[in-house]
Order: structure tokens, then sequence, then C-alpha cells
């Protein structure tokens, strides 16, 4: 009965059949608003989908809190009152196993605005 499908082209059991050019891409993702990180993060991963590649992520790291204390008076007199500022980084890791060929066709996506992404490629 699984001889009525018709296969792809160049598709073999378990994957493409010449794996000798495919690559390990790590995309990492950095942003300070969750919202456009997710964002950035399905809209890869859907487009990595369509093309029937390996996806492992989005991996959610540990955010990062850089916190600023200071003094609230400009003189340094009166009450001692200070104020506490933080930023927070939030990092998404995915990662891809495809032919390298297709890479810049994910990674050509629109991003929004205020997300780092870096691309690392590894045999």
């Amino acid at each position: 009965m699984s001889g009525q499908f018709a296969k792809k082209p160049g598709y073999e059991k378990g994957g493409y059949a010449d794996e000798s050019n495919f690559h390990r891409i790590r995309i990492t993702l950095t942003s300070r608003n969750v919202k456009h990180l997710e964002k950035v993060c399905s809209q890869l991963i859907d487009g990595a989908k369509k093309k029937e590649l390996k996806v492992k992520g989005p991996v959610r790291l540990p955010t990062k809190t850089l916190v600023v204390t200071t003094r609230k008076s400009p003189c340094g007199e009166g009450t001692n009152t200070y104020d506490r500022f933080e930023m927070r980084i939030h990092k998404r890791l995915i990662d891809l196993h495809s032919p390298s060929d297709v890479v810049k066709h994910i990674t050509s996506i629109s991003i929004e605005p205020g997300v780092d992404v870096e691309v690392t490629i590894a045999q």
C-alpha cells in the first residue's frame, strides 16, 4: 500500500539523495521585544517547513537582565532615593539542516525592527 504514493524527485528514504552538500545552520535571534522575536521565529520556521527541512527550535535561552541603579536627586542632597532601570534581552536559537542554496531563501524574510539575526553555518 505504501507503493501507491509518488515520491519526490531526488528524495530517498530519510532525506534527500545527496546529503553531502547539506549544512547545519544555527540562527541566533536576539531582541528586547518578545513579540517581535517570536514573530520572526515563527516566520523562519514556517519557511523552513515549507521547504521540508529538518528544524529544531526555537530554543529559548535565559533572559539577560541589565540593571542600572541611579540616584533620583541631581545634586546629591535630600533623601536617598533611587531609580532602578532594567533592560531585558531575550534570545532564541533555531537549528536547520539544509542545502546551502536554500539558506538565502529562508533568511530573506522581513525582519522586525529591533531583532538581531546571526547565522552560523557549520559542515
